[in-house]
């Protein structure tokens, strides 16, 4: 009986397809946009928010906090308040994806923000690890 069950087992494990695991699964979209004057008007923040699952207006916070500027959302453009080029916006783009998408225990992007007794926390939902972020944006 348990030969048959072997040889079974290994005739299923012959006809399973090797998954291939890509590292570069989650390709984070550049900034899109312009200077006028003395402004920078963003075209695809709202879609790079969409794409990380977080909610836009976080994302705006942490930019404007970082970059030191104001800005405001109009018409699906963001405005930022002063010229900034987009090498230097992507790179606070990506340090925003690190800390508050990417998972630190698997690396992994599929996570949520929740908040719990006034902290926010990371919780991955690929392995169910739960890290704390800065909860101020």
């Amino acid at each position: 009986m348990t030969d048959n069950y072997d040889k079974l087992l290994e005739t299923a494990y012959k006809g399973i397809k090797p998954i291939e695991q890509s590292k570069e699964r989650f390709n984070l979209p550049k900034i899109e946009g312009h200077n006028e004057g003395t402004k920078t008007i963003l075209t695809n923040l709202p879609q790079i928010a969409t794409y990380i699952r977080r909610d836009i207006n976080h994302l705006l916070r942490f930019l404007l906090k970082e970059l030191a500027t104001s800005g405001a959302i109009k018409q699906n453009r963001t405005i930022l308040h002063r010229k900034i080029n987009s090498q230097k916006i992507n790179e606070k783009i990506d340090e925003y994806v690190k800390e508050f998408v990417i998972c630190k225990e698997c690396g992994k992007p599929d996570s949520e923000l929740i908040r719990e007794k006034g902290f926010t926390f990371l919780h991955c939902l690929a392995c169910g690890a739960k890290h704390s972020v800065r909860g101020k944006f």
